[in-house]
């Protein structure tokens, strides 16, 4: 009974979806985790639920984020715990993030094994030192929801599902009396020797085990509470410490704590579990997670997953995803295109992830308990990616979702004793990440597109005391002389560009709030962009206290010269909010049309990119870098010209060369789904230049059709006319019948319901 009243629940809480959305195919069946999981993406493979707190994927190594002292420039490729060109598996692990260009996590990892007891990993190279198994991918399956792998060196196939709170486990084992399961809990991703602050476990029986971790990592203080229960009891169990030698450790010392000695503590822990097994035998473990105490991972783990029956959680994740996916369904006779599409969507709703209980209590960013109350609590806001395009396609597909995630923000400004929005936080924690204060955009957005069921004055109040934040990055010289100066602060330009965008932003919503006040202050601080331009060069360049531009300068490369992952030609071309002033102050539409289309075909050497890990060859198109962030909207800005067929041109170029359904199919990490929200937009045939703007730019579509299926109960549907390959400029441009003189659309238009109707052809 209680599992029939929890769906009917599940269902209840789906608004009628299942009413108006009835694709006609299985649209799971095109999503394929292991994209991006070779070379850049940085994506996992393993299984989750959409905005699911646990992500329960494999781990392929256990390389120290420090070596001799120093980085190791090689851990950069397990940001998600897995690289695909890898030979073995260390184990499963419970939190991941997806498409990272740095890291955290890997807690709680679970290994089988068979064979004499091993407590070490093992090495790469030589797998059979440690417990870690070879693999093939011939034998590897990974879909929305389900990952399923054969361990060959221990005959042990494993499989893996989830729920939001709770990763289910199942081993099929070989007939074995030297079964065990290995709990790792010093593993971890981006890991080092003293990453591991402590850990607490106790066994409260011979089924059920409790504990928590806590780390300094990216997030300073994280504590993550577990609850793990197993489908039969073990024979015995025992533990190691590997911890170093303590000045002092009490009167713990008459006991033995490495054999059935259930209450243990420590910074370096590795536990076994002993079973014996017949031929055969699935050997399930749950595992359930808690930002907040053991006793709320106990009771997530019993109402969301309160039975043993592998194949119905399985079952109800895959449905989650299909209904998900089933936001929009596009018409195209090309698997390809249906396989590049609904990973993108996979990808783009795998974060931010869901922060709370089942019973809606959280860490706070003051590091206490708090309860959500009237909203889902979410974490992992990578915000210098996110804001450009995931978040505007949230207020499209997913607007009860984003709204919940601007209140998760708000919560996060009220315990902050920086007073300030998060820029980029994970797990309770501000990492202070990458630049600019990006939950403006984010809350502009939607506020803008009416997407706003929170008090939008104090969330205006909140972005406003965030952007007055004199000592953070800069902001002080930024507001007294108009740019960062370089010799002050690093990444200046970058730092102007994107400072100016995010004032525009308030601008915006102080103006739809009718704070006037407020309107003019942010109007004339996102002017500050003009004053980091160079008029005798044409590009964007450093300044200094001075009020001179800094002498040594080079527009190609990437490194030390003023710009944050990106170099001067393509950040010059960063003011989303303002081109046609762009276009203005670089001598106008026939120098601005061929420095455009120079970007996307002069060639960029790779000594100009050599000093930075996360700009590779890969995601290089001229020099047009694809593969992160600044320049995505680029592509678009010929709608501010009198050749918006370029537009076009350019963005069919892209797909196809970006993204691909392989596993080294991403040209750069997907960034927690900014890489795929702008596949998503882009196939569609519009694109959001300037999020707090209710406008699109108009592109051209790669699908041959698709239905939005919106939240409000409408459908907006998209038709293309004489779609192919070739045709790939836009002819004509109709909403509901009536022909569009401008390349743009509005965002009311989508939500109101309707059509809009591409006629394609094969010349501008």
């Amino acid at each position: 009974m209680k599992q029939l009243s929890l769906a009917v629940l599940l269902l209840a809480s789906l608004p009628s979806l299942a009413q108006k959305i009835k694709p006609a195919e299985n649209l799971v069946q095109y999503a394929h985790p292991i994209v991006g999981t070779a070379k850049m993406g940085h994506t996992f493979p393993g299984a989750t639920v959409p905005f699911g707190m646990v992500q329960l994927s494999p781990d392929t190594d256990t390389l120290s984020y420090e070596l001799n002292g120093k980085y190791n420039p090689d851990m950069y490729k397990y940001c998600a715990g897995y690289q695909y060109s890898d030979k073995s598996i260390v184990g499963f692990s419970h939190t991941h993030f997806s498409g990272t260009g740095h890291s955290d996590l890997g807690d709680f990892l679970i290994m089988p094994t068979t064979g004499p007891l091993q407590l070490n990993p093992g090495t790469a190279d030589k797998p059979q030192s440690g417990f870690r198994s070879t693999f093939s991918h011939a034998t590897e399956v990974a879909e929305p929801g389900y990952y399923r792998v054969k361990l060959d060196d221990h005959n042990i196939l494993a499989e893996l599902t989830a729920t939001n709170r709770v990763g289910m486990h199942q081993y099929t084992f070989p007939q074995s009396d030297q079964s065990h399961l290995i709990l790792d809990l010093m593993a971890g991703i981006y890991n080092y020797p003293d990453k591991n602050v402590w850990t607490f476990v106790r066994v409260e029986n011979d089924t059920l085990v409790t504990g928590y971790r806590q780390t300094n990592g990216w997030a300073r203080t994280r504590t993550v509470y577990f609850a793990m229960t197993f489908s039969k009891p073990f024979t015995d169990y025992g533990s190691r410490n590997f911890s170093k030698k303590q000045i002092y450790r009490g009167f713990w010392g008459k006991f033995d704590q490495t054999k059935n000695f259930p209450d243990l503590a420590g910074e370096q822990l590795r536990m076994f579990f002993n079973f014996k097994t017949t031929a055969n035998e699935k050997l399930k473990v749950k595992f359930a997670l808690s930002p907040t105490s053991t006793a709320s991972a106990l009771q997530n783990l019993r109402t969301e997953a309160p039975g043993w029956d592998f194949d119905k959680v399985k079952n109800q994740a895959q449905q989650q995803w299909q209904q998900e996916l089933s936001k929009v369904v596009i018409e195209s006779p090309k698997k390809v295109d249906k396989e590049n599409f609904y990973t993108a969507m996979y990808h783009a709703f795998l974060s931010p992830t869901t922060y709370m209980d089942a019973d809606g209590q959280y860490r706070g960013l003051d590091q206490n308990n708090h309860k959500a109350d009237g909203f889902t609590n979410y974490t992992t806001f990578s915000l210098w990616d996110t804001y450009r395009a995931l978040h505007p396609l949230f207020n499209v597909l997913q607007p009860k979702r984003n709204a919940d995630m601007v209140q998760s923000m708000l919560a996060h400004f009220d315990q902050s004793v920086e007073r300030m929005l998060p820029v980029w936080s994970h797990y309770a924690n501000e990492n202070w990440c990458m630049i600019g204060y990006h939950s403006v955009p984010v809350i502009a957005d939607a506020v803008i597109k009416g997407n706003a069921p929170f008090d939008a004055n104090k969330a205006l109040d909140a972005c406003v005391t965030t952007a007055r934040q004199a000592r953070y990055d800069g902001i002080g010289y930024y507001v007294q002389l108009g740019y960062v100066p370089e010799d002050k602060s690093g990444s200046s330009v970058s730092k102007t560009l994107e400072y100016a965008y995010d004032d525009w932003c308030i601008a915006q919503m102080a103006q739809k709030l009718g704070r006037q006040d407020i309107y003019q202050e942010f109007s004339k601080r996102a002017q500050n962009w003009r004053n980091v331009y160079d008029q005798r060069i044409g590009f964007m360049r450093p300044k200094l206290a001075d009020g001179t531009f800094r002498p040594r300068f080079d527009v190609l490369s990437t490194n030390d010269q003023g710009f944050i992952e990106g170099n001067a030609w393509n950040y010059s071309l960063y003011v989303p909010q303002d081109p046609a002033s762009l276009i203005q102050i670089m001598g106008g539409q026939k120098r601005f049309v061929p420095h455009l289309d120079s970007l996307f075909t002069m060639h960029l050497p790779d000594k100009f990119f050599a000093e930075t890990e996360d700009i590779t060859r890969d995601g290089i198109i001229g020099n047009y870098v694809h593969g992160n962030e600044p320049a995505h909207h680029v592509a678009y800005l010929y709608n501010w010209t009198d050749q918006p067929w370029k537009t076009q041109a350019r963005v069919r170029m892209i797909l196809p060369k970006m993204y691909r359904p392989t596993p080294d199919g991403l040209g750069g990490n997907d960034d927690c789904g900014q890489m795929s929200a702008w596949y998503i937009f882009s196939a569609l045939g519009f694109y959001p230049v300037a999020p707090g703007s209710p406008e699109y730019a108009l592109g051209s579509p790669a699908v041959h059709g698709a239905v939005l299926n919106l939240e409000n109960g409408k459908t907006f549907r998209i038709n293309v006319k004489n779609q192919s390959d070739k045709n790939v400029y836009v002819k004509e441009a109709r909403l509901n019948g009536q022909k569009l003189t401008r390349p743009f659309l509005n965002h009311q238009d989508i939500m109101n319901g309707g059509e809009l109707t591409f006629t394609m052809a094969a010349k501008p």
